[in-house]
């Protein structure tokens, strides 16, 4: 059991939403149910969408509290969270450097190997020339340095005599991109919240979807979760003592997930692969982190009153 959830004390919560990433669609559902959640818990909750006036909004809607329901550049980099600290303004989640951390792949494998979190070998370049070679012997993942939500994945298959064209999709030529070692086997997800690790989910894609995709992370009925996942103990254990080192070294705060790649398939290596940290979980219906507090005895209600209580300007 994760504990009792804190008592409300904070009265006016502003909570951010949409910005203007490639996730915005999934920001608003997330703040749309966070904001509907802190009504009933008795805050009185402010929605903003966020523009590039938010400074201005802010000042004039004066919380004592923001909580952070954005997804991607902005919100979920470092940077909404400089502001809020400039501002004075209390905020869920993780802080500056941790987000701006996590939020960078290179960087983050950076921090956490040395940390003793496993992680896949990568090549940072740019789509040119990504698009150009195989930077790496297939198979293996393209994808944005920095962007979240499986945004503009790209698998390279064994057998590809070339690179796929739909790796310059989204983007310019000279933005960078890690090329990194393709992990076959099964995809699970653990959490740190506060102090406490979770259990862990294994999430199986749907509907012939390769991997967990943009789609599904957020359609319904685009994967199925499996709690607690069905692995070997010892991998259990190993899952949640890297997630909570990986949070740890990175330094995050509030509410953290950690995603990971096991290869228990026929003549697999058995290893077990931490691909990220996610330090802006998703908080919609469909989302890992609100699943696994609820497993471990927090309502959906009580996993946000304990963010908002949590929030600080020191992160």
């Amino acid at each position: 059991m994760i504990g009792k959830a804190p008592e409300r004390t904070h009265g006016h919560v502003a909570v951010l939403m949409g910005g203007w990433s490639a996730e915005r669609e999934v920001s608003l559902r997330s703040g749309a149910a966070c904001a509907a959640a802190l009504e009933r818990e008795g805050y009185r909750v402010t929605p903003i969408d966020v523009g590039r006036d938010l400074a201005t909004k802010l000042k004039e809607a004066s919380p004592d509290v923001c909580f952070n329901a954005l997804h991607g550049r902005f919100g979920e980099d470092g940077c909404v969270q400089g502001l809020l600290e400039c501002l004075g303004i209390p905020y869920t989640h993780s802080g500056v450097l941790a987000s701006a951390l996590a939020m960078h792949k290179e960087r983050a494998k950076d921090v956490l190997g040395p940390a003793g979190v496993p992680v896949a070998d990568a090549e940072v370049v740019t789509r040119r020339e990504a698009m150009s070679r195989h930077v790496l012997k297939p198979p293996y993942v393209v994808k944005p340095v920095a962007e979240g939500s499986s945004v503009g994945v790209v698998i390279v298959d064994v057998g590809a005599n070339a690179p796929p064209e739909k790796i310059g999709a989204g983007g310019s030529l000279d933005d960078l991109v890690m090329v990194e070692r393709y992990i076959p086997g099964r995809e699970l997800t653990c959490a740190v919240i506060g102090d406490f690790v979770t259990d862990v989910i294994e999430i199986k894609p749907l509907k012939g979807l390769e991997f967990y995709d943009y789609e599904a992370k957020y359609a319904p009925g685009g994967s199925q979760h499996v709690l607690p996942a069905e692995i070997l103990p010892d991998v259990y254990q190993l899952v949640r003592k890297y997630t909570l080192a990986a949070c740890r070294a990175l330094g995050c705060r509030g509410a953290a997930r950690a995603d990971f790649r096991y290869d228990d398939t026929t003549d697999g290596t058995g290893e077990l692969i931490c691909l990220e940290v996610n330090t802006q979980p998703g908080m919609t219906e469909t989302s890992l982190v609100p699943e696994l507090a609820q497993h471990a005895g927090w309502s959906f209600g009580e996993l946000v009153r304990f963010l908002v209580e949590d929030a600080s300007c020191n992160r």
